[in-house]
């Protein structure tokens, strides 16, 4: 059996992560010197209701490496032979160092294990690694092989097509998930920026005036770059607001010839950390 990690970044709703038994080791929050666990301890709808009183931006931990060892010691426990763990993108997070140090340090606490540990750097940030994660839960579910994953995800892990776009360039910029350019590219255009991964990190990429354009933008880009044999689902991601959401599903269901799944899942406190309130995202596999 091959068990599937992540840290909380990847965002994925409860039912999927209980659908494909995937476990989830939690980013932490800190919020005027309190500490909460990434959903476990403080729910997305909560902490949204807070953002816009805070005086102080919340900041955001890394998993420890003994809480990844923890999680591999009960995958082997529960009869696991092996584990792929997907991180969010070593450019935004120290997330996936720790999970590479759990890796040596659960083979020194047993040397003699055969069980097959990888860990993926996404390259990604939010349903960017979990659109990975799903797809690596449906491979397995057809009998893929661990390697078969490992390569799945080494090989198409930068084809993973993200959008974003939010309201505020603040959040990013303070933490360093934007690249200086695009960031004052963004904070001067007066206009709603739209970005993508480029080299493990945020990059604005196009701007648009108002909500619909920004839905025009992402329908577009989806019908010209998404590839059509192995992009299986959408995911569409939001901090608060999920009447946008529920619009752009519907015009990708009524404007595109793409009749897969289209799943529509809240942004998480870490990840709403740094992109605000505001925020609509698009994961899909580009050709």
């Amino acid at each position: 059996m091959i068990k599937l990690i992540a840290d909380s970044t990847c965002d994925l709703s409860l039912d999927i992560l209980t659908q494909y038994n995937i476990d989830i080791v939690p980013l932490t929050i800190d919020i005027d010197g309190n500490i909460y666990k990434d959903r476990t301890e403080l729910e997305p709808e909560v902490f949204y209701s807070m953002l816009k009183d805070l005086t102080s931006f919340p900041t955001t931990g890394a998993p420890s490496p003994s809480e990844y060892v923890d999680v591999m010691k009960q995958a082997v426990a529960d009869g696991h032979e092996a584990i792929l763990c997907i991180c969010m993108s070593s450019g935004t997070s120290a997330s996936y160092q720790s999970a590479e140090l759990a890796k040596g340090y659960f083979f020194e606490e047993y040397p003699d294990s055969d069980i097959k540990v990888h860990v993926v750097d996404s390259k990604s940030m939010s349903h960017g690694s979990g659109w990975l994660l799903i797809k690596s839960a449906m491979m397995r579910e057809q009998g893929a092989s661990f390697e078969e994953l490992v390569t799945f995800n080494e090989e198409y892990k930068t084809k993973v097509k993200h959008f974003l776009s939010v309201d505020d360039l603040n959040h990013l910029i303070r933490s360093g998930r934007i690249s200086n350019a695009s960031a004052m590219l963004g904070k001067f255009l007066m206009l709603k920026p739209i970005m993508t991964m480029k080299d493990g990190k945020g990059a604005v990429v196009a701007k648009a005036r108002g909500r619909k354009k920004v839905i025009r933008h992402y329908v577009q880009e989806f019908i010209e770059r998404h590839n059509p044999d192995l992009t299986d689902f959408i995911i569409i991601g939001y901090t608060d607001d999920q009447i946008v959401a529920t619009d752009l599903k519907s015009a990708l269901i009524n404007e595109t010839d793409f009749t897969g799944e289209v799943h529509l899942m809240q942004m998480g406190v870490a990840v709403g950390t740094h992109v605000g309130l505001g925020a609509i995202s698009m994961f899909f596999m580009e050709k």
